[in-house]
This record gives C-alpha cells, sequence and structure tokens, in this order.
C-alpha cells in the first residue's frame, strides 16, 4: 500500500526554543500557522534537539525558553484544539528515524545544504564542526517524515531543506521499498539498451539516488525518452528510475511562507541579538518608548527639513500597519515637511499596540497557571507519539527489523 494515499494532508512545522517571541515572527510564521490550521491538520513542535546542535553548551535555558515560546504561540492564536503541539525530545522515535536514516544517507548531500557552510563561517564563536550539526538536515528530515507531513511551511532560503528531505525519502524507499516485479522488468528493459546507453544510465540513476543530484533523474528520464524502445520497456525503466518503488516515507512538499513584511526598528531583519525587536507580549511603556525612538530619515536633522519615507525605518511599519490612507498622509507630510517623526509614529504605535492587545488577552490565563501549558503538550505528545509509532512500524518492517 502507498501511504501517501493513506495519511492526510498533514502540516508539519518547528520552531527552536528561543524564549518570548517578537512580532517578526508573528508576522514571518506564526500568523501562517493559524490559518493553516483552520483546514489541515497542523503538527507544530518544540526543536529543542534541533536547539542543541548550536548550543549545546547551555541547555540550561531550553525549558523555560519552551515554555515562553509556547505560550507565545498561543498568544497568537494557535488552537491546541485544531494542531498538534508538542515536544521533540519526548519522542525516542525521532532519534530513532534519524539513526536508521542516516545509515544510508551519504555524507556528501549532508555537506552541500547551503546553510551548513554558510553558519560555520557566520558563528565563528561556536564550534560547529561536531556531528549534531552537520547531522541537523537529516534530523530535521526524520521531524518531517516520521509524521508522512505533506506540507512543511518555510520561507525560500529553507526550501533547500525541503528538498534534501524529499531525497532522503526517495533514497529511503528505494533501498526499502523495491517492488520485485518492476526491477526485473526494469532488467529486461535495459538488455534491450546499446551497452553506451546501458552505462550511462546506471551513472544516471546512480548519481541520482547515491549523490541527490535531481538533475541526473531528469536527464535519465530524458535518456530514456530517446531511447528506441518499445513503450512497457520505457515505462518500466522509468518506474526504476523513480524508485521502483512502495513509498514508505511521504516527500514532503514547500509550503512557500508569504516573506514577512515587518523588518527590526532599525530596518534590519527583526532579531533579537540585534536589539530591535518588539516581543509578542511586550509592555504598553515598553513599546511605546521603542517606537518612539525608531531611527528616520537621516535627511530630517529638524523638523522643517523635508523626508523620503523610502529612506526611513518607521515607512516599513506603515507599509505593515497602515491603511493606504494613512499611508498617502505619511507621504505627503514627510516630503514637505508638513509632519514631525513623532507624529508620524504615532499610527504605528496605536496599531502595534492593538494588535498585540487579544494576544496579551489570550496569554494572561497561561502566564496565570502554567500547568495549562504543560498539559497542552502532555496531551499534543501523546496524539503526536501515536502517529509516528505508526510511521516506526512501517519503517522496521521494510528494513527487516523487528518492531518491539
Amino acid at each position: 500500500m502507498n501511504c501517501a494515499d493513506t495519511f492526510p494532508e498533514r502540516v508539519l512545522s518547528g520552531m527552536r526554543p528561543t524564549g518570548a517571541l517578537h512580532l517578526g515572527h508573528y508576522h514571518g510564521a506564526l500568523k501562517n500557522w493559524v490559518r493553516l490550521q483552520q483546514d489541515k491538520p497542523c503538527y507544530f513542535f518544540v526543536a529543542d534537539w534541533h536547539a542543541l546542535t548550536t548550543h549545546y553548551e547551555s541547555p540550561e535555558v531550553i525549558a523555560s525558553h519552551t515554555h515562553d515560546m509556547v505560550i507565545d504561540w498561543l498568544a497568537t492564536g494557535v488552537d491546541p484544539d485544531k494542531a498538534t503541539l508538542f515536544v521533540q525530545s519526548r519522542l525516542p522515535e525521532h532519534a530513532e528515524l534519524f539513526l536508521l536514516l542516516g545509515m544510508g544517507t551519504p555524507l556528501a548531500w549532508l555537506e552541500r545544504v547551503p546553510t551548513y557552510k554558510e553558519q560555520i563561517s557566520n558563528l565563528k564563536d561556536k564550534d560547529l564542526l561536531t556531528y549534531g550539526f552537520l547531522g541537523y538536515p537529516l534530523l530535521q528530515a526524520a521531524d518531517i517524515l516520521i509524521y508522512q507531513a505533506r506540507w512543511v511551511p518555510v520561507g525560500a532560503d529553507q526550501v533547500p531543506h525541503i528538498e534534501i528531505s524529499r531525497e532522503i525519502a526517495r533514497r529511503f524507499n528505494t533501498l526499502y521499498g523495491k517492488d520485485p516485479q518492476i526491477e526485473a522488468k526494469a532488467r529486461a528493459a535495459a538488455a534491450h539498451l546499446p551497452d553506451e546507453e546501458r552505462q550511462r544510465l546506471l551513472a544516471l540513476r546512480r548519481g541520482a539516488d547515491q549523490e541527490g543530484h535531481v538533475d541526473m533523474r531528469e536527464q535519465a528520464h530524458a535518456l530514456i525518452s530517446a531511447s528506441k524502445l518499445s513503450r512497457p520497456d520505457k515505462d518500466a525503466l522509468r518506474a526504476q528510475v523513480d524508485g521502483g518503488r512502495r513509498s514508505i516515507l511521504r516527500e514532503p512538499e514547500a509550503l512557500l511562507t508569504p516573506e514577512s513584511r515587518l523588518p527590526g526598528l532599525d530596518g534590519r531583519k527583526m532579531s533579537k541579538s540585534y536589539g530591535n525587536s518588539i516581543a509578542i507580549r511586550e509592555e504598553r511603556s515598553s513599546v511605546e518608548h521603542k517606537i518612539r525612538r525608531m531611527p528616520t530619515d537621516p535627511a530630517r536633522v529638524r523638523r522643517t527639513d523635508p523626508g523620503d519615507p523610502e529612506k526611513c525605518p518607521v515607512w516599513q511599519f506603515h507599509l505593515a500597519y497602515s491603511d493606504e490612507a494613512c499611508r498617502e498622509w505619511v507621504r505627503r507630510g514627510c516630503t514637505s515637511a508638513g509632519i514631525g517623526c513623532l507624529e508620524c509614529k504615532q499610527p504605528v504605535i496605536d496599531a502595534v499596540l492593538r494588535e498585540q492587545q487579544p494576544m496579551l488577552e489570550r496569554a494572561q490565563p497561561y502566564v496565570d497557571n502554567p500547568a495549562l501549558v504543560r498539559d497542552i503538550l502532555d496531551a499534543g505528545t501523546a496524539k503526536a507519539q501515536q502517529t509516528a509509532r505508526e510511521t516506526m512500524r512501517e519503517v522496521r518492517d521494510a528494513m527487516g527489523l523487528r518492531s518491539a
């Protein structure tokens, strides 16, 4: 049976526990989670093992960060009655699948992931030459594949991680889900090819299956199409190139998240490490203070100097929060020096506080009673574990390992 036909259209996403989240997280991811949970079965998890890949020397903060982060999820509207919320490290099945996938995943695949060398270069203050950091994409693949998720909401920069997850699933299915009938038909069909074409096709298949070169799979299809074989022979070879298999693990697809329109207070990406963020549950007085102190167009040294909204970080907040009438008021007032920078910032302050108010109200019961968060994670983890165990039974059976 093809498992892709038996599982619902699951969505899977997770976050590393970094503590209280900011409005960039809301506009970049959480708002999309809230939308997706309305019509799809969603699994959202705390990626605490992933946090250890870069913070293995300071694990003591992970528990408190988990609690704060999940409250922020709930504050923004993530609903435990609609989505399954759980903690990665409480499910040993993730680790088992990570281990088993690692037995057949080529090392070169992991070394080619764009973020691997990039982060080693950027985070020079950390020792990232560890097996855990190298294996990060494989653990991420295990997180996705164990729930047979079809959709993984990610930004454009994370698409390569989903692509390697697809390749890992395809390789596993090729190794352990082979259909003997397809293999026999493909071998017979390949015997009808000229020696040079047969060797070329074999090399392309190996490149696709062992090295993860997607373009080689496409080249193999092109070679088969251009051959003089009969249609049944071509079909058999195409099936072999695509794995000639039953799908034990479902190949996930990237679900591109709309790019966040909310930068940091200084115009850069919003980040706590930059000191330019507004927390989802930040106090009113702090929000007002931070926005009033935002930098503006450097050309406006005096109140009477005209400015250019495009050169002002506050304008980016107007694009995220203000309607067209307010934006036009800002354009006219800024370029003519008809309004001052503090006047320009006030609608942004009002809009941010208005957005945060329902979040603060939703969060308060969990702040008052932390046991509610534990109960939600307990229930979600138990539900997630049922699904994970079903997948692992299929994986073990396919690999010839007896289930416990």
